[in-house]
């Protein structure tokens, strides 16, 4: 108001009585054109600013990539991953007004306990600004379906919580079935513009499919799968061929006809249609201009607008089928793989070397000590045939000097003689006294010399 005060006067004190002087002077007349200019564009940046208070909610399993695709748009490298809602925002740039904003992005918990987060992200009053954004990991896509329609019930449920009037429910729901049948596509000129409708084109619209917008949640609604890159290793470990991809896709593309939401394959890794996305966030965010068509070439950078598809461009897919039916229901075609039970080698650690010395040295303590002299051999050995004479003339010799009952000490050292004699008596030779024909260990009274029983006799004395 003060803006259009200040030209109101300017352009007063032009058409005083001074104005023949004030028009004969070229000078002065540039002077307030140029005031005039200046106060009129600063009126229209006032009146043309961005909005703000638009946000993005996001929704997704755990782990398929939500808080890294956002990341990615606010060109942050490192972040911090949260639990319950995170909070993160991209900035959006109009280079025609040289004005800058933040765009909200609310990141929910996979964990459907944290659902009720939705009130902070969404409350009522900020329904009309917001966008749902629901990823799906395909890198797991045998969970695909299962996921969107879990997400898309979840985001039902919560605008049912915010007990719309009818009337603003109508609207929104309106205003969504019109800008999908108001979508142009781009041009093929040079700069990319849309074709432009006549007058009679704009005032009639096509009529809606069968099976298009029957789920309307009255906000509007982007499908993004997330990585992408993971499809040539679904190819390599799970057989997985073009017909399976292209039957994924057609399920995907039929789920967004029904809520009338977008799809976008995307890779974070390969940083694949990152770009494409920010640019139809800040479209339909803001009304940016947007210049890319539909793309349904490659497999993995699939981009489908709202208000593109249809059953009919949905059913080329099918052509490509070869052991699968269009039919086939999705759980049958792409089956979850069994779990592999991952057997962890348990890690076998070598001790330090005092701890095992310090072991061994109580391991030798326990032990008894071993007696000075031959060593025993202790190890087993098994019964041979053949009986061994040295074993059994040591066994009698033992017996001989052991006493046996009713003898007395001389008796057993006679013994003891008795058998050293016969010992020796029974090592000589064949025809040398104490050997011949003589049997061994048997010794006679005739080859014993006197002398000799006097000599052992008195020994054998001294000994007791």
């Amino acid at each position: 108001m003060a803006t259009s005060g200040r030209s109101t006067l300017l352009s007063s004190t032009s058409t005083g009585p001074k104005s023949s002087l004030e028009n004969s002077n070229p000078e002065e007349d540039d002077g307030q054109n140029l005031w005039s200019t200046i106060l009129s564009e600063v009126s229209t940046h006032s009146r043309s600013k961005l909005p703000s208070g638009k946000n993005v909610l996001v929704m997704g399993e755990v782990g398929s990539g939500k808080t890294t695709l956002i990341a990615k748009l606010q060109g942050v490298e490192e972040y911090m991953k949260g639990r319950g809602l995170e909070y993160l925002y991209f900035s959006v740039h109009d280079d025609d007004i040289d004005d800058h904003t933040r765009c909200n992005a609310w990141v929910l918990d996979g964990d459907l306990y944290h659902k009720g987060l939705q009130g902070v992200a969404v409350p009522v009053d900020s329904i009309d600004n917001t966008l749902l954004l629901i990823m799906v990991d395909m890198s797991r896509p045998w969970n695909a379906l299962d996921s969107l329609q879990k997400w898309a019930a979840v985001a039902r449920e919560h605008i049912d919580k915010l007990r719309l009037g009818p009337e603003r429910l109508r609207e929104l729901e309106h205003r969504l079935v019109k800008q999908f049948q108001e979508y142009t596509e781009p041009g093929s000129g040079e700069d990319g513009t849309p074709q432009r409708r006549s007058e009679e084109e704009e005032s009639v619209l096509l009529p809606l499919g069968d099976n298009t917008l029957t789920h309307n949640l009255g906000i509007p609604m982007v499908v993004v799968c997330t990585k992408c890159d993971a499809i040539s290793t679904l190819e390599k470990e799970h057989d997985y061929r073009d017909e399976h991809l292209d039957f994924i896709q057609s399920h995907i593309r039929r789920f967004c006809l029904q809520y009338g939401a977008s799809l976008m394959y995307t890779s974070v890794k390969e940083m694949k249609n990152l770009d494409i996305l920010y640019k139809y966030l800040v479209h339909r965010l803001y009304g940016f201009p947007f210049h890319c068509p539909a793309q349904v070439v490659e497999r993995d950078a699939v981009f489908i607008p709202s208000g593109w598809d249809n059953e009919k461009k949905i059913s080329i897919l099918h052509e490509n089928f070869q052991t699968i039916k269009a039919e086939d229901s999705f759980e049958d075609v792409i089956v979850k793989p069994p779990v592999r039970k991952i057997v962890h080698e348990k890690e076998i650690q070598a001790e330090d070397d005092q701890v095992f010395l310090v072991k061994l040295q109580s391991l030798l303590a326990k032990q008894p000590a071993v007696t000075p002299g031959r060593p025993v051999d202790t190890t087993s050995r098994a019964p041979t045939g053949s009986p061994r004479t040295s074993n059994r003339s040591a066994a009698a010799n033992v017996a001989n000097a052991m006493p046996q009952s009713g003898q007395t000490s001389e008796g057993v050292l006679a013994n003891f003689f008795n058998s050293l004699l016969t010992k020796k008596a029974g090592t000589g030779a064949p025809g040398t006294p104490g050997g011949g024909n003589s049997t061994p260990g048997t010794v006679r009274k005739s080859d014993l010399s006197i002398p000799d029983c006097k000599e052992n006799h008195r020994k054998v004395q001294s000994w007791a």
